[in-house]
């Protein structure tokens, strides 16, 4: 993606392709970045907290240091016990992970959850991962046969989706972060928010057109 001169790009995002799960009677697309060796870079999840979680808690759910969930987000590490200050229900983070090439794809497969009663697949995708993965990727990635039985305590592979794209955007040095669509999003406000342009959106999501869905997952460029 150096320098992203039209030829080159357009059959780069050629290759890029969608992968579609039905998310509330909705289909939602996320994009897929191909890849065909082992490097990995630096990448973000957008995460909406389910409940009130500690910092620590957070980190937990995806096996990262709780500092740098703080630094990641300018959030003043001097408190004292940090790790223990309670981030509120809703709560928009960005969660630094690490993205690597799995089965010739980018994704994240270094998050593992731990069942507790009254889980299912379901829940722990929409609700406490927050649509970052879906229920049908966590079976997959589990070879779960039957995903109405769901044992407590089981330990599960979490595949999240991740970007790297060079590690450029437009020729400049980028990170890219996991966006999952709100309903009340629009690609322009999206856009906005992150400093960034419609057009590169489109681009770097290999998008035909500005319509979004609530449950999609872009791929969001930060400088």
């Amino acid at each position: 993606m150096p320098n992203r001169n039209p030829t080159s790009f357009s059959s780069y995002v050629a290759l890029c392709f969608m992968i579609f799960s039905n998310v509330a009677l909705v289909t939602s697309k996320s994009t897929i970045e191909p890849c065909s060796n082992s490097d990995s870079c630096n990448a973000l999840l957008g995460y909406n907290l389910y409940t009130d979680l500690k910092v620590a808690e957070v980190a937990s759910l995806f096996q990262v240091d709780p500092i740098s969930i703080l630094t990641a987000n300018a959030i003043d590490i001097s408190y004292p016990d940090v790790e223990n200050h309670i981030l509120p229900s809703n709560l928009f983070l960005k969660i630094p992970i690490l993205c690597t090439c799995v089965d010739g794809i980018r994704k994240s497969v270094s998050t593992k959850y731990k069942s507790r009663p009254q889980d299912t697949l379901s829940s722990i995708a929409d609700s406490i991962y927050a649509g970052l993965v879906s229920a049908d990727q966590i079976k997959e990635a589990n070879s779960i046969s039957d995903p109405s039985v769901l044992d407590v305590g089981e330990n599960l592979v979490v595949p999240l989706p991740c970007t790297c794209f060079n590690g450029t955007d437009n020729g400049l040095p980028a990170i890219y972060l996991s966006y999952v669509v709100k309903a009340v999003d629009t690609l322009a406000g999206i856009a906005a928010s992150y400093s960034t342009t419609i057009t590169d959106l489109m681009n770097v999501n290999a998008m035909g057109s500005t319509s979004i869905k609530a449950g999609d997952i872009l791929a969001v460029p930060l400088s």
